[in-house]
């Protein structure tokens, strides 16, 4: 994983969450609560989570392959995201369905009623332990960050998973105990079912935050601003002048790919590119503490300043280093050659296309000022006088009629 840190947060919690899940089925056994199932159902998802943040931790750290040659980091990517599927089904939806169930036929508690509320003390208890590790972990990756900041802004999924998983968790249970509390104190079965809802409802909103953000990952994020900035900076120096565009991506929570555009000197040598190259990428691997891909461009920036924005894309989009092509003036062959098409002088103080021509140093041939064929048909298209439409069709032979 990221870090022993996280990988502590995980089992800590994974331990928490197997305890609550034996506790909280037995009091369902003796009791029949609808929240007491509802929660026992959630701990046994989050425990299955962990599990599966565990295998997926061990598994990014194979060595790439053919197959995948960027490697398998992430594989926790994909662990995370199946982690907000299973709290979505077996957690949320499963806590709506018993809620729905219990509504719609409620039964108060009758028997052993004081363990609901003794197991979810319990659980409440355990779950506060595992939520300040996981909390104690990200206070030391999280920086001046705020820990909402935190888990939207984290490359690494799992000790914002756990954070997540804990806090709905200990909402949960007092969602849970005031079910249980409220069934007790009324005797009405339907206190019990409104409290399975709550946590229904609580389970598929963390579930779908969390989707959405791991799906984000999935995609493929950049590096950090710090980090991004920190790489941006190390690059110039040592025969590299400035870096003319960079782009990053995380292949894993602690491995990135870099690739940029750098400008180097136009009276550099191979060889003195070849050693400003890597002179650039050892820079990058001590700037930031993550293993990282690189792969360099060297590019002439005079050219690429003179490339200027391209029609319709913005400056990321630019492609810097090919040399748009110079603007037509009056005296150019290509500006005579476009004003004759258009039936125009060439520029200014020109009477006509051959006067031009001569003008700038180009020969003219008789035959280059006649009209072309093409444009011969095109009148002819259009119906101009003269043309094979406009004339009379021949009459055809045969007798004249007789006048009488």
């Amino acid at each position: 994983m990221a870090s022993g840190g996280g990988t502590k947060a995980v089992v800590t919690a994974l331990a928490a969450n197997i305890g609550i899940a034996i506790a909280k089925f037995i009091g369902y056994l003796l009791t029949g609560s609808s929240s007491m199932l509802a929660e026992s159902v959630h701990s046994v998802a989050d425990s299955s989570n962990q599990f599966l943040l565990l295998v997926a931790g061990k598994r990014a750290q194979k060595k790439a392959s053919e197959i995948h040659q960027f490697g398998y980091g992430r594989v926790r990517y994909v662990a995370a995201f199946v982690v907000s599927i299973v709290l979505f089904t077996l957690g949320g939806l499963f806590a709506l369905y018993e809620a729905w169930h219990k509504y719609s036929d409620p039964h108060p508690i009758e028997s052993w009623q004081w363990v609901p509320v003794a197991v979810l003390l319990v659980a409440v208890a355990m779950e506060a332990f595992a939520l300040r590790t996981a909390l104690k972990e990200a206070e030391h990756a999280r920086g001046k960050m705020s820990l909402f900041q935190y888990i939207k802004a984290s490359r690494s999924p799992e000790i914002p998973t756990i954070v997540l998983e804990d806090t709905g968790a200990l909402l949960g249970l007092v969602f849970g105990l005031s079910g249980v509390g409220m069934t007790l104190a009324t005797g009405d079965g339907r206190w019990d079912a409104v409290g399975s809802a709550a946590i229904g409802v609580l389970l598929v909103v963390i579930a779908v935050f969390l989707a959405r953000e791991m799906t984000s990952m999935l995609i493929g994020e950049s590096a950090m601003p710090e980090h991004h900035r920190a790489i941006e900076g190390a690059i110039p120096g040592g025969g590299v002048e400035r870096v003319i565009h960079m782009r990053s991506m995380h292949l894993g929570p602690d491995e990135i790919l870099v690739a940029a555009k750098i400008a180097v000197s136009a009276g550099s040598s191979a060889g003195q590119v070849a050693d400003a190259i890597d002179a650039a990428e050892q820079r990058i691997r001590a700037a930031v503490p993550l293993k990282t891909q690189i792969y360099l461009e060297p590019d002439l920036y005079e050219a690429a300043a003179a490339a200027g924005p391209v029609a319709g894309t913005t400056a990321g989009d630019r492609r810097p280093g090919r040399p748009r092509l110079p603007a037509r003036t009056p005296e150019s062959p290509d500006s005579v050659r476009h004003a004759f098409r258009r039936g125009r002088p060439a520029g200014p103080g020109t009477t006509s296309w051959p006067a031009a021509g001569r003008a700038a140093g180009h020969e003219v041939s008789a035959a280059s000022q006649r009209p072309t064929e093409r444009a011969t048909r095109a009148r002819g298209r259009s119906g101009s006088r003269g043309s094979p439409r406009a004339r009379r069709r021949p009459r055809r032979p045969g007798p004249r009629p007789r006048s009488r």
